[in-house]
């Protein structure tokens, strides 16, 4: 990624992930402590590795919870996922993560035969305020959550002043009023890239980009975190996808997305630029990629 010309950069870690925050000038503490807090309020909400999240207290407890105030977008977003993908992404994959060996305890070996995948209207239901669980189910919002947060990051900066900024957690940003210009990154050669794309930092349509790939986090031959809800397994034709849009949350729910056989009219409606490389070499991209491909 470069950056021109901001030349302060923040950098820290959270959630798992890398974070940098580039500004003109130093961010103030009180907004340092308002980015803070709000990532420790969405990973005490949404995390499945912590024992005292909400997600956790969801799988220990089936029945009746109240979600936070962020959820509506959230969860709306995966039911248009979850329709779109016919079932393949889905918010309720974690216990098939954990029996992977993708846990709270990062042990990173398989414990059992994959779990099954519940379909979302037997196993939950949501109203926009409440979600209602029929048996314990393990939430995991990585399909589209660190997007979100993304997304929440950058608006606690605005709500302080600094409107000129990116966000980048983990390769999943947002640049808004700084024209960037981002290589993709080889999914086999970490060293090398397969293109490079513009970013304004100006157009609404354009601020974020999201990639996902299933080398970032694997963990033995065919074992990686983005996962087929209908066979519970990892997929396998996708090696990495990029995606373009007007949210992090967007564009990181499509670059998942782009794994599966989703109907394209997903793209279409959130106005996405999708690019996606195959095990075999191929790459595939939208009609609207205007970047430079190198392959």
């Amino acid at each position: 990624m470069i950056v021109d010309p901001l030349p302060v950069a923040w950098t820290f870690d959270a959630i798992g992930t890398g974070w940098r925050i580039d500004t003109a000038e130093p961010v103030p503490e009180d907004a340092r402590a308002a980015v803070e807090q709000r990532i420790e309020r969405f990973d005490r909400d949404w995390s499945r590795f912590r024992d005292d999240s909400l997600v956790t207290r969801i799988a220990r407890s089936p029945g009746r919870h109240r979600l936070p105030d962020d959820a509506p977008e959230l969860l709306g977003y995966y039911r248009e996922l979850y329709e779109a993908s016919g079932g393949r992404v889905s918010p309720l994959v974690g216990r098939a993560l954990e029996s992977l060996g993708y846990d709270a305890q990062y042990r990173l070996v398989p414990t059992s035969t994959p779990a099954r995948v519940p379909a979302w209207d037997d196993a939950i239901a949501w109203d926009g305020e409440f979600l209602d669980t029929v048996t314990p189910v393990l939430l995991d919002l990585g399909a589209a959550g660190k997007g979100r947060l993304v997304d929440l990051v950058s608006a606690v900066l605005v709500e302080h002043g600094i409107r000129r900024h990116v966000v980048d957690a983990g390769g999943d940003l947002v640049t808004r009023g700084v024209p960037l210009r981002v290589a993709l990154e080889h999914p086999g050669d970490p060293s090398k890239a397969i293109g490079v794309v513009d970013l304004s930092g100006d157009d609404p349509a354009r601020l974020a980009l999201c990639a996902s790939a299933a080398n970032r986090r694997a963990w033995g031959e065919g074992l990686h975190h983005v996962l087929d809800a209908v066979t519970g397994l990892p997929t396998g034709a996708v090696v990495a996808s990029w995606a373009i849009a007007a949210s992090a949350m967007i564009a990181d729910g499509a670059a998942t997305a782009l794994f599966f056989d989703t109907d394209p009219q997903l793209y279409r409606a959130h106005d996405v630029i999708t690019i996606r490389m195959f095990a075999d070499g191929r790459v595939e991209h939208s009609p609207s990629f205007s970047g430079e491909l190198f392959l």
